[in-house]
This record gives structure tokens, sequence and C-alpha cells, in this order.
């Protein structure tokens, strides 16, 4: 296992490296380094899948057009987006791990807070258009409509 590990590395030197570490330091960040590619390709991945599942709910709801098959593809989009996010802040909190300065640690933490900030809103989003379609679907009054005296 080790001697792969270390094949892997000289395989990779240049594309993933760790700058001017050696021995198990340099070893461990390469290791996180692959990590963090794994987990941003996985996100990037369930981006692709969401955009084309929504795509397929798309065109079989357009004849005939309806306001809530638009909802349900939005909210399909936003699920797998919500996902996506997920991921991406879990390898971006794995970089700070062996980031080794404190001007990398601040924009890991900017992006942090800004995929951190997309996720809540997002995820409200859908827990707000949810409750609409719900209350639309027994009739009900939004609470958009609600007048107040």
């Amino acid at each position: 296992m080790l001697t792969t590990f270390y094949v892997l590395q000289e395989h990779t030197r240049g594309f993933i490296q760790a700058p001017g570490e050696s021995g198990i330091e340099g070893s461990v960040v390469v290791v996180v380094q692959w990590l963090k590619l794994i987990i941003e390709t996985t996100g990037a991945l369930i981006i692709g899948l969401g955009v084309v599942h929504a795509a397929y709910l798309l065109t079989r709801t357009l004849v005939p057009p309806r306001a809530e098959s638009f909802t349900r593809v939005r909210l399909t989009l936003a699920r797998y987006l919500a996902l996506a996010l997920e991921f991406q802040l879990g390898a971006d909190i794995l970089t700070t791990a062996v980031a080794p300065t404190w001007d990398q640690i601040g924009k890991l933490g900017a992006i942090a807070v800004i995929r951190t900030a997309l996720n809540f809103f997002l995820i409200r989003e859908m827990r707000d258009e949810r409750a609409a379609t719900e209350s639309e679907a027994k009739g009900g009054v939004l609470p958009t409509e609600v007048v107040s005296e």
C-alpha cells in the first residue's frame, strides 16, 4: 500500500504536490489534496446530474405547462445544488487542515462563508416553496396573500 502511494505521488508530481515539504508531512498534504480533488469532483458531478435530471423533468412538463410542474423542477435542482454545496464546503474544510499561510486560510474562510450562505438561502427557499406548494394543494391561503389590517 505504501509503495502504491509513493508511485502515485511520483506520477502526480507537478499536478498535485506539497510545495517545499517532504517526508510524512508532505505525504499528508498530498493525500489531503487528492481527497479534496475527489470531493470537489463529486460535488461537480452532483451538479451535473442535477442539471440533467432537472432538464429531463422540464422537458416532460412543457406539455401541458403548469406552474406546479416548474416548481417541482426548481425544487429538484435546488436539492442537487444544496447537496453539491455541502461537498464543496467539506473540501474547503479539509483544505484548511493543510493550508500553510494565513492568507490561504482567509481565502478559504471567505469561500466557506459564501458557500454556507448560499446553502442556507437555497434550503430556506426550498422550504418556503414546498410550504407554498402544499398550501396551494390544500386550497389554503398563502402567507403572502394575507392582508394585514
